[in-house]
């Protein structure tokens, strides 16, 4: 404006409320002001600038509503007009079009002509609240407007006006209701000014955090304070009851939700630490003491499914409210806690002791080393695993003397120990269980049923990975002979059935626990998955 440097055509966009067809008035003002600054001010005391802010009838300035005057024959009316010059010389014509995103595609194909060659100080400016439908509908059009796009306003910015204009009309009003205002306006100033004016009219004045809660039928904090007790406590009966007396006392269970998302939001920041000057420091203290036994993931999952009510739109659509409601919070009051993994060892007596060395050990370098105990066969009780794991390090563990190594295992129990550790391949284990092994002089050897195991085995890398196994646990690097098993019964081709897999299993346990081959035979036992 102040370097002579205008558009023909300006695109609007943003949230509703937030000044696009006021700022579209300021530059008509701007554009036809007599007395504009050199910053292309305009003076708003001039008959124009009066006019023309004021809504009243100006020659130079037109204010089309796009959701009513949609059609090709209005775009057509509008072309026309547009092709006279202004009143006066040196003025603009000026087409403010609101919700513009309304205009049928023909209507914008009737526009894009006069776009494309505007007629001499013409001016177009389009207010839009979802420039997404022009992109869909008239793509070209947007390459022929400078665009641009209004933010939503803050919370802070709101209660400044809002407190200037209560000082205007000489009245008082507290922050934290203003504050209020503020967050219901959702970024717009329009509506912030408007709850403000609803306000003032039914209370006569007189705001305050209760009135205005309860002209815009908010439901108060006290009841978010109830249901974190009902949560806390499990009382899931409860619920039914804490609905009904919200229905009885006149509430919009909507507006509840609402409220109820918000709440959670304040109680998952408040629990990772975030200050939240918005509240109260009484309703911070308040809502602190009601969730203390909750984690922040637990306020993430009722997030999680509070908004899943909304992003499907039930509670849109539902003619009961009160079902869907009731069905939430039941959920929430019967999810589970989260707790911490040494809660749960804790609990289950598995904990390992800080100052002993019976669970992992802790290398150099801070890396966790598998305990002693992990290596032997065969199910051990808890003073035993203790023992072995102070009296058994790891072989060759970073940080272990010589003096403290284990004591060398033969070629069968260094086997068990190594399909026991689980640090084979995946799938490689159970395909070894099956195997005969017997160590001759040097050499461990190893009878499989010809298939899938041999050759696995058969692979080089598998292997070496079992020789470096078997050799931590041996002391020495043992031969390594695979052979298949000759004694295949009959009509099982060699190939591992489930029956097998169990008698193997039983005869590797019979092997390790003998007291337990008389009991199988007695008892006639069967080994279960």
């Amino acid at each position: 404006m102040a370097h002579s440097r205008v558009g023909h055509a300006y695109l609007f966009c943003g949230p509703r409320g937030v000044g696009k067809t006021t700022l579209a008035r300021v530059l008509a003002m701007a554009l036809n002001c007599p007395e504009r600054t050199e910053d292309g001010e305009p003076c708003g005391t001039c008959d124009s600038c009066r006019r023309i802010w004021g809504g009243q009838t100006a020659l130079d300035v037109v204010e089309i509503d796009a959701a009513s005057n949609r059609g090709v024959d209005d775009a057509r009316e509008l072309r026309e007009r547009a092709m006279y010059a202004p009143s006066e010389e040196g003025r603009y014509k000026v087409y403010i079009v609101d919700e513009a995103h309304m205009l049928t595609r023909e209507a914008w194909n009737a526009l894009l002509k006069i776009l494309e060659e505007p007629p001499a100080r013409v001016i177009f400016v389009f207010a839009t609240t979802e420039p997404q439908k022009i992109q869909q509908s008239a793509a070209p059009i947007l390459s022929r407007c400078q665009r641009f796009d209004f933010r939503r306003i803050g919370v802070t910015d709101i209660v400044d006006q809002l407190t200037a204009v209560v000082e205007s009309e000489g009245a008082k009003a507290p922050e934290d209701a203003l504050r209020i205002l503020a967050r219901k306006a959702d970024g717009g100033m329009r509506d912030g000014l408007s709850l403000l004016d609803q306000v003032m009219a039914l209370t006569g004045g007189e705001i305050t955090s209760d009135s205005v809660r309860r002209v815009l039928g908010l439901v108060e904090e006290e009841r978010y304070l109830e249901l974190f007790e009902i949560l806390a406590e499990s009382r899931h009966s409860d619920v039914f009851r804490f609905v009904e007396d919200l229905l009885d006392e006149g509430y919009d269970l909507v507006e509840f939700y609402h409220g109820l998302v918000e709440a959670l939001r304040h109680a998952l920041r408040l629990s990772l630490g975030d200050d939240l000057p918005d509240l109260t420091t009484e309703f911070k203290k308040a809502l602190e003491a009601k969730t203390v036994g909750f984690h922040p993931a637990d306020f993430v999952r009722m997030l999680s499914l509070a908004s899943d009510l909304e992003s499907g739109g039930s509670l849109r659509r539902t003619s009961q409210p009160q079902v869907l409601i009731e069905m939430l919070l039941l959920r929430l009051s019967y999810l589970d806690r989260t707790v911490s993994l040494e809660e749960v060892l804790g609990g289950l007596g598995g904990a390992p002791d800080p100052g002993g060395d019976a669970g992992a050990r802790t290398s150099g370098d801070g890396d966790l080393e598998p305990s002693a105990s992990e290596t032997r066969e065969g199910p051990t009780s808890d003073d035993q695993r203790q023992e072995q794991a102070t009296s058994a390090p790891e072989a060759n563990a970073p940080g272990v003397s010589e003096e403290e190594s284990p004591e060398p295992m033969d070629g069968v129990t260094a086997w068990r120990s190594v399909l026991d550790s689980g640090s084979l391949p995946k799938g490689m284990t159970p395909l070894l269980r099956a195997a005969v092994v017997r160590e001759e002089a040097e050499a461990v050897i190893i009878e499989l049923p010809d298939g899938p195991a041999v050759e696995r085995l058969a692979d080089p890398l598998s292997q070496r990975m079992v020789l470096d196994a078997l050799q931590a646990r041996m002391g020495r690097e043992p031969k390594l002979v695979v052979r298949v098993q000759k004694d295949v019964p009959e009509g099982e081709n060699g190939r591992i059935t489930s029956e097998k897999v169990k008698a193997d299993r039983v005869r590797s346990l019979v092997e390790r626990e003998p007291l337990l081959e008389r009991a199988v035979e007695e008892l006639d036992l069967e080994l279960m998955e």
